[in-house]
């Protein structure tokens, strides 16, 4: 361990780049230092008007000048920083297409702090840095300026004496710790950076949630379409060979005469098993994604789901244009699980499902005359209420069940429809 920790002492990771970042902090000297003659003349005319009161007139002209240079001071900060750290620093949301509410803007006013505030304070630092940096160079370098400068140009003649070598050992002391406070000096002027000339924390949150946003609608429609690509390989495919199979075994019990008992009985069976998976296939196709509410849309996928439980159920769909794909199929899914659960467990008689768009929102009415009793919250009851829930929370919908004992029962879905 002790091995370790001197090896870090030695020259080579910590100078690596000391050069580089040693320049670039000189190179912030005079953008940090850029407000301070304007701020001297601010604070110039402000004492002034105490003892004048004409100078009223020329107090605001510092604080115009500085928000004008402030865009170009920034500017020369952001090539900095992407020279210092490697990379582009994010830019503040634009809070107005008009030069005045740029200027005087939230995102303005914070890099004009940085400008006015955080550029002289770093620049205080950067001073200190380059002094270290420079004592270190000529202290460590003394003997070299013993021998190589005359004596007539030297301020004091130290020769080849025991203090000038404690000059040299503080010089090499200072040169190990150099690089580490220009690196600690640079990590504070990205920190500063970030914070002042960069996005705020609300903005941040907000690209966040937005790029969030995107990757979940993205990873939706994606797994829309494999359920889609899976339902066609499932149909054109699996199906269609069953299909030819139980074709096959009905042409052998009818053609096929003289065969035996036993050797029937088997084709039979073969047959029954054979029209038994191509109707669960069917149903497993239908609940991934059925053709038709691909082909013709809700209103007649949603009367194809009508037409085939044991109840009347009443459709109106009301579309002036589709929706997207993925809401689509959200509004199928619900609807489908929904009348579902209304045949297996509400003992109803009838049910009525209405889908209309208002705006931007398409709404899903589901409700039946049934016993009612559904509730959301508890788990386990067999309602499926939670997986639709969820299934409507996937796009920013919301779903709400009413179901009072007795009946009847009504489930409400808002689901936001692209523009």
């Amino acid at each position: 361990m002790q091995l370790t920790t001197w090896l870090r002492l030695l020259p080579g990771p910590p100078f690596r780049r000391a050069g580089h970042r040693t320049a670039l902090v000189a190179a912030g000297l005079p953008l940090h230092l850029a407000v301070v003659p304007l701020w001297l003349w601010l604070l110039g005319a402000m004492a002034a008007l105490v003892r004048t009161p004409g100078a009223v007139a020329v107090t605001p002209l510092p604080v115009l000048l500085t928000l004008v240079v402030t865009p170009l001071l920034t500017a020369g900060q952001r090539r900095r920083y992407r020279a210092l750290v490697g990379k582009d620093l994010p830019r503040p949301a634009v809070t107005g297409k008009s030069v005045v509410r740029r200027l005087t803007g939230r995102a303005s006013w914070r890099q004009v702090c940085y400008h006015a505030v955080a550029g002289p304070l770093l620049a205080v630092l950067d001073l200190g840095v380059l002094a270290v940096w420079a004592a270190a160079v000529v202290a460590a370098s003394l003997y070299v300026w013993i021998w190589a400068l005359p004596q007539q140009w030297r301020v004091a003649d130290l020769g080849y004496t025991m203090q000038a070598a404690y000059i040299t050992a503080g010089g090499l002391a200072l040169l190990f710790l150099g690089p580490r406070l220009t690196g600690a000096l640079v990590r504070l002027e990205k920190r500063a950076a970030e914070v002042l000339l960069g996005p705020s924390r609300t903005e941040k949150l907000a690209r966040r949630v937005a790029d969030l946003a995107e990757s979940r609608a993205d990873a939706l429609d994606a797994a829309d379409a494999e359920r889609r690509r899976i339902e066609r390989d499932l149909h054109d495919g699996v199906q269609q060979r069953l299909v030819s199979l139980a074709v096959n075994l009905g042409l052998a019990r009818a053609t096929l005469g003289d065969l035996p008992e036993e050797a029937r009985k088997v084709i039979d069976e073969a047959h029954r098993e054979a029209k038994e998976a191509i109707a669960e296939l069917d149903d497993l196709v239908r609940g991934l994604h059925p053709a038709v509410l691909e082909d013709r849309g809700l209103d007649a996928a949603l009367s194809g789901v009508a037409a085939r439980l044991p109840i009347p159920v009443g459709v109106a769909v009301h579309l002036p244009q589709r929706p997207s794909p993925t809401v689509e199929a959200v509004a199928y899914f619900v609807v489908s699980e929904a009348l579902t659960n209304v045949v297996k467990h509400a003992r109803a008689t009838r049910a009525d499902v209405t889908v209309e768009r208002i705006g931007e929102t398409l709404l899903v009415v589901v409700a039946d005359d049934g016993a009612g009793g559904a509730d959301l919250a508890v788990a386990g009851g067999g309602t499926g209420l939670a997986g639709l829930a969820k299934r409507v929370a996937s796009v920013d919908g919301t779903f709400s069940c009413r179901s009072p004992a007795g009946g009847p029962t009504v489930i409400t879905v808002e689901l936001p429809c692209a523009p």
